[in-house]
């Protein structure tokens, strides 16, 4: 059957007049041309498995030897695997090594002259590059290599690549002294490494600095592909034998938003149904059955209850400055959606945030029962709402989730948390630590509204809360979208799950994800984990129904021949062990020394560990070297009030005012962009020591 592909409209205002495609080349700056020249990427899916190659090419237009430092974003469920290094024809391999120990390699490095690069995670889906000793007029090309398995949901599978870290909202107190990273926001003392996380913003108008070029081969493996939908503009390359496709993503698109292409299997019959494993590979390349292994386990909700019990419902909206524009009418329409869902049994209470904290007047402080007359007074709440502020996200959270915490009749009530928001803060590890202790009993789920959307914090935050995310990448996808999240919201089909071996030495404790959640209608969950002889034998799945009725499935384990699922189960195990880092869960030291481990034995990247590729060759004997940090664009959608005035201000030292504020936005009263604050940085190349 041939596929549909249909490309979703896009979003926000056309380019501004002049703003045409004239490549690498046309944005100069007094240093000259901008480093990074080149992004692409290669994709290969294979039922619900995807392994990738970013490569990314910088060349150094200067006079003198160059380092680039690029803040960029990866999947936030893909592992990186691999990376190697090339230039004047000569190939490195990267080492993946402790963080520590990377940085001193490749500092020592730099410092005598040879060619070399680094590659290190911030955050779940922020990563820095720096590659040094570049010389005039060289090109040097990095490419990671990435494993990951597909989300799939209500017939559909999706694949995601975001393109650009946004800008963040950044609280706190400035610390003294040297910054700790060469981006534009200075750090504080909630986010001590803010100047890693964000990237000088290129203002809108700008020609496109950066070639993008991306194509994915998609076999179903034998499952009915109906039609798929992408973000993008892209090309297919025709019918295959195999019934699949190759996309080609046309030339000239910006690297400005997440490319999204989301496959419509239309059914979950035969999607990795039951239990896969796969031993590992000895030094040989043999694998071995009676040896260590990893597995995948696929648990296919059963249908849902014909009646939900009643919900208390706590309904968090960011109207904050990045949720200027399409995404403040979204997420107002998805808040409107919920509330208008909830029943006269049901209970709520509605927090819309942005520095301030406002309810809906005429409701009680607590929760109110969701009659008709209070629904409609929170929907008219939720009507006016405009972006503005910052995004000051802990306070609502923490009085939303004391607040069900708080509540009597919880055996007979599910308490429900719900925010809708972009993510885009800086302080995710001091919101995960302080509303951990308080999410037991309580499901949290997280819509994501943005092209560009901070996927990993809020993927953490649902994860901590036992729920769901559903991400909204334009208007266009908001009703498919508030279609699942009231699924989510309602009673799960299967609550309690636990995995108990059946024959298989399966090692429990490797779980991952380490919490299970509950199991919702259209939603299949998907459970790695590691054992001993893991093609023999099986697992037993149990829980509790919806009608209180026990729930069991018994599985076989069937061998799939996937060595890259070691690679997949190492980063979701080390995702929960980086949240439980973050949330004080358990012991630093000890979380620390299983995160560094898991990543060195399985070769899968960590917030550290990095890699780093030294080219053993002296290319740069003079020791000069000219740093730049490669500005990124502004995410499409998003608004900037930039007038010329304020545009001629932008490399005035003292121009604007500090204080919380989106880089590259203007504050509310603001005559100009933030990325100009009291340092005077300028805004596409900015100098300094690497860090």
């Amino acid at each position: 059957m041939t596929a549909t592909v249909t490309v979703l409209p896009e979003i926000g205002s056309p380019n501004p007049a002049g703003d045409t495609e004239d490549g690498f080349g046309a944005l100069r700056t007094d240093r000259g041309n901008l480093p990074l020249d080149q992004l692409d990427l290669r994709a290969s899916i294979t039922g619900l498995t995807v392994g990738m190659e970013l490569t990314q090419g910088y060349r150094n237009p200067l006079d003198e030897p160059l380092e680039a430092t690029y803040i960029f974003p990866l999947p936030d469920r893909a592992a990186v695997t691999s990376m190697r290094m090339e230039a004047d024809g000569r190939v490195v391999t990267a080492e993946i090594k402790e963080r520590g120990q990377a940085r001193e390699d490749y500092q020592a490095a730099i410092d005598s002259g040879q060619r070399a690069s680094i590659a290190e995670q911030e955050r779940s889906g922020v990563f820095t590059m720096r590659v040094g000793n570049v010389m005039p007029g060289e090109r040097v090309v990095v490419r990671l290599t990435l494993a990951g398995l597909l989300p799939f949901e209500d017939g559909a599978a999706t694949f995601r690549m975001p393109l650009v870290v946004a800008p963040r909202y950044v609280p706190g107190i400035p610390l003294p002294g040297r910054q700790v990273g060469d981006g534009q926001e200075s750090d504080t003392d909630l986010v001590p490494d803010a100047s890693r996380i964000s990237p000088p913003v290129l203002l809108p108008g700008f020609p496109n600095p950066v070639r993008l070029s991306a194509q994915v081969d998609i076999d179903p493996s034998g499952l009915p592909l109906p039609g798929v939908r992408a973000s993008l503009p892209v090309t297919v390359g025709g019918d295959r034998e195999d019934g699949g496709l190759t996309l080609t993503l046309d030339p000239g698109q910006r690297a400005d938003r997440d490319f999204v292409l989301r496959l419509d299997f239309g059914t979950s019959d035969g999607v990795l149904t039951g239990l896969v494993a796969c031993p590992d590979q000895t030094a040989g390349g043999a694998a071995d059955d009676a040896s260590d292994g990893t597995f995948a386990v696929t648990v296919l909700p059963p249908p849902p209850p014909a009646s939900a019990r009643p919900k208390d419902v706590a309904l968090v909206l960011d109207r904050s400055g990045s949720m200027r524009g399409w995404k403040m009418v979204a997420a107002r329409r998805a808040a409107a959606r919920i509330v208008d869902s909830l029943t006269a049994a049901d209970r709520l209470a509605v927090y819309a945030f942005d520095h301030e904290i406002e309810r809906p007047p005429g409701l009680p402080a607590g929760l109110a029962d969701a009659t008709d007359a209070n629904r409609f007074r929170a929907v008219e709440l939720l009507a006016g709402l405009q972006a503005r502020g910052g995004t000051e996200m802990l306070g609502p959270l923490l009085q939303a989730a004391n607040l069900l915490a708080g509540t009597a009749g919880a055996a007979a009530r599910d308490k429900v948390l719900v925010l809708i928001t972009d993510g885009q803060v800086g302080n995710e590890d001091h919101i995960l630590h302080a509303l951990r202790p308080l999410i037991s009993g309580i499901r949290m789920h997280a819509v994501g509204v943005d092209t560009a959307v901070n996927e990993g914090f809020l993927r953490s935050l649902a994860a901590i809360g036992g729920g769901r995310l559903e991400l909204v990448g334009s208007e266009d996808e908001l009703d498919e979208a508030m279609r699942h999240i009231h699924q989510r919201i309602a009673t799960p089909v299967v609550s309690g799950l636990r995995i108990e071996s059946a024959g298989m030495a399966a090692d429990l404790d490797t779980l991952a994800p380490a919490r299970l959640p509950d199991l919702f209608a259209g939603a299949p969950l998907v459970i790695t984990g590691r054992g001993r002889s893991v093609l023999s034998g099986g697992l037993t799945v149990t829980g509790t129904a919806a009608d209180g009725t026990p729930w069991r499935q018994q599985l076989g384990a069937a061998a799939a021949g996937r060595p890259e699922l070691a690679a997949v189960w190492a980063r979701m195990r080390i995702r929960d062990l980086e949240d439980s880092y973050v949330t004080a869960a358990g012991p630093a030291a000890e979380l620390e020394q299983a995160i560094i481990a898991t990543s060195l034995r399985f070769c899968v990247l960590s917030r550290f560990t990095a890699m780093v590729a030294i080219d053993q060759r002296v290319v740069n004997d003079g020791g000069v070297l000219h740093r730049v940090t490669q500005p990124v664009q502004l995410p499409h959608g998003w608004e900037m009030a930039v007038n010329p005035a304020a545009a001629a201000m932008l490399a005035m030292p003292g121009a604007g005012q500090p204080g919380p504020a989106y880089p590259g936005l203007v504050r509310p009263g603001a005559a100009v962009p933030m990325a100009a604050r009291s340092s005077g940085r300028r805004l596409a190349l900015r100098g300094g020591p690497a860090r």
